[in-house]
């Protein structure tokens, strides 16, 4: 089995030393899936501009962690779960959406779960959703941008949950206490 190494800013390709830094800027430490992507400077670099991007899109800040949550539990990625748990709590989104979400179950706010249902119809039909299931998803109050914002939490999720399927990214220490496990 492959053992993937975790670089930090001394051991990481050059092209990745600036991105490892400005991990460590953002989040006063360099998360693990970012030690393993440096090993791709080009990686590391579409996940930071695709996060940077999903997080100025149109959706609130509780839509985007219903939306990551919802694809990584999707996705079964043992390394996002607990980081987008954290993340979620960090940024106060109620517990009883993140259990919700980590247990795979309908939420309890009709919008949100609009917008669970949808993501999880991308994920299910690879984005060949039907007309209907727009339908459904602007009728609850989104609109065609939210559309394409979803597609782009899509794409963010699916490059980091693969590369930890792939990789086996270790969970970071600060996000061990919400680790995870498909049933």
């Amino acid at each position: 089995m492959s053992k993937f190494k975790l670089y930090d800013i001394d051991s990481a390709p050059e092209g990745s030393k600036p991105l490892l830094e400005g991990s460590q800027k953002s989040f006063g430490m360099i998360p693990n899936l970012h030690a393993v992507m440096a090993a791709s400077p080009q990686a590391l670099e579409a996940y930071q501009t695709l996060t940077r991007l999903y997080l100025d899109t149109s959706l609130s800040t509780n839509e985007k962690h219903v939306l990551w949550l919802t694809i990584n539990v999707a996705n079964q990625c043992h390394y996002c779960v607990p980081a987008h748990t954290g993340l979620a709590k960090k940024d106060g989104v109620p517990d009883e959406i993140i259990q919700a979400l980590r247990d795979n179950h309908e939420l309890p706010d009709a919008r949100l779960n609009a917008l669970r249902r949808f993501a999880l119809q991308v994920l299910d039909k690879n984005g060949k959703v039907t007309d209907t299931d727009v339908e459904a998803f602007l009728e609850a109050g989104f609109d065609q941008r939210n559309v394409l914002d979803v597609m782009l939490g899509v794409a963010h999720k699916t490059l980091s949950n693969y590369t930890n399927h792939i990789t086996k990214t270790p969970v970071d220490d600060a996000f061990s206490q919400f680790a995870w496990h498909a049933e």
